[in-house]
C-alpha cells in the first residue's frame, strides 16, 4: 500500500481479491457509487460482460428509466452468477445513458450501492443519443475477476 492512499478490498479467496484505490488528494467518488481505481491481481483471470440492458427475460422493455436500470443490473447479476463470480469481483463498470441528467444519476448511484455495497468498481459513465434499439434508455458492461 502506499501512503495517503486509501484501500478496501473484498472477496471470497485471497486469489481474488480486488484492491480498490481512492487517493486522498483526489475527489472522493464513493459517493457517487464508484471507485478510482481498482488493482486486478497479476494471477486472475478476467471475463468481460457485455452490453446488458433493461430487457426482461422476453426482451421485453419498460419505457421508465429507473425500471431499466434495476432490470440491467439484474441481467448483470445473472451473467455473473454464471460466470460462478460476485459484484466483489467486478474491476470495472462502463455504463451508457441516454440523456444523462442528474436524476438519472440519483437512479444509478442507488442501484450500484445495492449491488455492489462497499466494493464500488471503477466506473465510466458515458452519455449516449441513442443506443442499440430506440427503446433502450441504459446499459452496463463489466470486466470481473474471476480467480
Amino acid at each position: 500500500m502506499t501512503a495517503g492512499i486509501s484501500t478496501a478490498a473484498a472477496a471470497n479467496d485471497s486469489d481474488r481479491r480486488l484492491t480498490i484505490v481512492n487517493p486522498k488528494n483526489l475527489y472522493d467518488p464513493t459517493p457517487n457509487g464508484y471507485s478510482t481505481a481498482v488493482i486486478v491481481p497479476r494471477e486472475g483471470r478476467v471475463a468481460y460482460i457485455s452490453g446488458q440492458g433493461g430487457q426482461d427475460s422476453t426482451g421485453a422493455l419498460s419505457p421508465d428509466f429507473a425500471v431499466q436500470v434495476k432490470q440491467a443490473y439484474a441481467n448483470l447479476r445473472a451473467a455473473l452468477d454464471a460466470l460462478g463470480a460476485k459484484p466483489d469481483q467486478v474491476a470495472k463498470l462502463t455504463v451508457f445513458v441516454v440523456d444523462h441528467d442528474m436524476s438519472k444519476l440519483e437512479v444509478l448511484t442507488r442501484n450500484i450501492k445495492e449491488m455492489f455495497g462497499e466494493t464500488l468498481p471503477a466506473q465510466t459513465l458515458i452519455p449516449v443519443p441513442k443506443l442499440a434499439i430506440d427503446p433502450m434508455l441504459f446499459e452496463v458492461e463489466a470486466v470481473v475477476l474471476l480467480d
